[in-house]
């Protein structure tokens, strides 16, 4: 250790600035909103210099979980500084689908309370010093999926979303939707949980807003097929689905190398 420091002392004197290792940090966010208090997780990547992309991580309707997490501190690794948004309120996660269904209700039974929350999220990525308050973007599980179409629905100022297996909500008619956002669609041809009607009625209705949009089905892949720990939730047509999850992460990242460029 005592010749580690030597050896960093002597490259400061002689005017080689020692080499910074590359680690990605990450910090629990209390915040409140209305009446509710909320914890956020914020990762990035220390050895990134100046202002990088925001990105806001929305979870599935389990709750701001260890899964979530991990997904901002990749994004982290990548350059990126990652939000994850609590939006059901401290401390409420589960790993009951009765429990998730409850509380993903609550939150989307009122448009408003729902917008809210993720744009208080967006908000607070913001205003991180090491975001680019320019280039935002955000992603979303499942319950997620559908909060950052709401997010376009919104008018949110971010560049782009990705849904992953999504519930793709319609947007209501008194929404005025800005068709400045990009939309990337990740979704399993087998998901059982979104007819063919639907999903044809969401392509009219980006079509009619004028969205950039595209969408990218896996074959053989169910519900929440990004996520590892699908298969232990014992929801039927949720499964964890290896290639997809890898393929929809990189199609994601070309959608974020268009985005930001």
């Amino acid at each position: 250790m005592a010749n580690r420091v030597w050896f960093i002392v002597l490259l400061i004197l002689v005017g080689i600035p020692p080499l910074v290792e590359a680690k990605v940090q990450s910090k629990v966010v209390p915040y409140s909103y209305g009446e509710e208090s909320f914890e956020g997780f914020m990762a990035w990547d220390n050895s990134v210099k100046g202002k990088r992309p925001g990105i806001l991580v929305v979870h599935e309707w389990w709750g701001l979980n260890d899964y979530a997490r991990s997904r901002a501190e990749q994004l982290a690794e990548m350059g990126y500084m990652a939000f994850a948004v609590d939006m059901y309120g401290k401390g409420k996660v589960t790993t009951h689908a009765a429990k998730a269904g409850e509380w993903a209700k609550q939150t989307t039974s009122n448009m408003d309370e729902w917008l809210g929350r993720a744009q208080e999220g967006l908000k607070l990525l913001q205003a991180n010093p090491m975001a680019d308050s320019a280039r935002l973007a955000a992603i979303g599980y499942c319950f997620g999926g559908a909060t950052v179409m709401q997010l376009v629905y919104g008018g949110a100022p971010v560049k782009g979303v990705v849904s992953f297996h999504g519930s793709l909500p319609l947007p209501s008619n008194s929404q005025a939707i800005s068709h400045t956002p990009k939309v990337l669609i990740a979704h399993g041809a087998a998901d059982p949980f979104l007819t063919a009607d639907h999903i044809g009625q969401f392509k009219t209705a980006l079509e009619k807003a004028e969205i950039d949009w595209q969408m990218i089905q896996y074959g053989g892949a169910q519900h929440s097929f990004t996520n590892p720990s699908a298969d232990q939730y014992g929801l039927e047509g949720a499964k964890y689905h290896k290639q997809a999850d890898q393929r929809s992460w990189a199609h994601m990242q070309q959608f974020f190398d268009e985005l930001f460029e």
